[in-house]
């Protein structure tokens, strides 16, 4: 038979405090990490939505200018348009979301068009 002492009253509920703390701290960083994940996916799809726009644009098969296609393009997904760069029928754009949740700002860089030596 074990004998206990007077100070050890107690102690488990202390280390079970510990455990969930830590369990739940773990948990609120998995969730922001998640929030981050999802918005990179959200701003790499418009950054590739708008170049494909801006691509369209410049190889004729839509009017109006490149860059103001995929602008509309991006800002309809929420994000913002950072860079547009034409040069003859290929594209890169550059988008930024908010990342709201974290208070990250996430960025992507998208390229369409005719590969670099083909051209109409």
């Amino acid at each position: 038979m074990r004998m206990r002492t007077p100070g050890d009253a107690g102690s488990g509920a202390v280390i079970a405090v510990g455990v969930l703390g830590a369990v739940a701290s773990l948990a609120l960083a998995s969730v922001a990490v998640a929030t981050v994940l999802v918005e990179r996916a959200v701003v790499a799809g418009a950054a590739d939505s708008g170049a494909l726009a801006a691509a369209d644009v410049a190889a004729g098969f839509s009017t109006g200018p490149p860059c103001a296609a995929a602008g509309e393009v991006v800002g309809a997904v929420g994000v913002s348009l950072t860079t547009c760069e034409v040069n003859g029928t290929t594209v890169v754009v550059e988008v930024t979301g908010s990342g709201d949740a974290v208070g990250l700002a996430v960025t992507a860089r998208a390229r369409a068009g005719q590969p670099p030596g083909t051209g109409p």
